[in-house]
């Protein structure tokens, strides 16, 4: 399995759109960390699955919640960049880009 590492600006985006989840119905913000979780594992299963985006970003599109994770792929590792709203402004994370230390941010 591909190392997973998350962009601390991602992991703040997570958290608060879980925050938003739970306080609409309790429960809710579990099954969005649920799926996300689902969602990384898969995406560390099979990092290059996704087409390549002009950008050098890829896209998973989550089940159940209008989310996609954006993460690049390089050096056999994933660096997870946004968990954007599909309602967001568009790209807004274009600006991020990956540490040169693996060890800044969230792995998983």
């Amino acid at each position: 399995m591909t190392a997973v590492t998350i962009l601390q600006e991602a992991e703040d985006e997570l958290r608060d759109a879980v925050d938003y989840y739970e306080k609409k119905a309790s429960g809710l913000g579990l099954d969005l960390a649920v799926e996300i979780e689902r969602a990384l594992q898969t995406i560390a299963e099979h990092p290059g699955r996704w087409p390549l985006r002009h950008d050098g970003t890829r896209r998973y599109l989550a089940y159940r919640f209008p989310y996609i994770i954006v993460y690049s792929y390089e050096n056999d590792r994933v660096w997870v960049l946004a968990f954007a709203h599909c309602r967001q402004k568009p790209s807004y994370w274009n600006n991020r880009t990956r540490p040169s230390n693996p060890d800044s941010g969230f792995s998983y």
